[in-house]
């Protein structure tokens, strides 16, 4: 019994991660000098948000990946 629900929670986390697609890209600002860098994450308090999402690591593809 024990390894028949081991099994369903396995295949379970294996199907979730299946349908998980990679974060969006966007183009942060620095609040500092002005410089335009494209992120995946929030880069701190100094910097704003100018633009996106985007597919690639260019910011050049405009749209959520996946």
């Amino acid at each position: 019994m024990l390894q028949k629900i081991l099994v369903f929670i396995s295949m379970s986390v294996f199907s979730l991660s299946v349908i998980a697609a990679p974060a969006a890209w966007y183009k942060w600002r620095s609040k500092e000098d002005g410089t335009i860098i494209c992120s995946q994450v929030p880069l701190g308090e100094g910097w704003e948000v100018v633009d996106g999402p985007y597919k690639d690591l260019q910011c050049r593809v405009a749209g959520k990946p996946g």
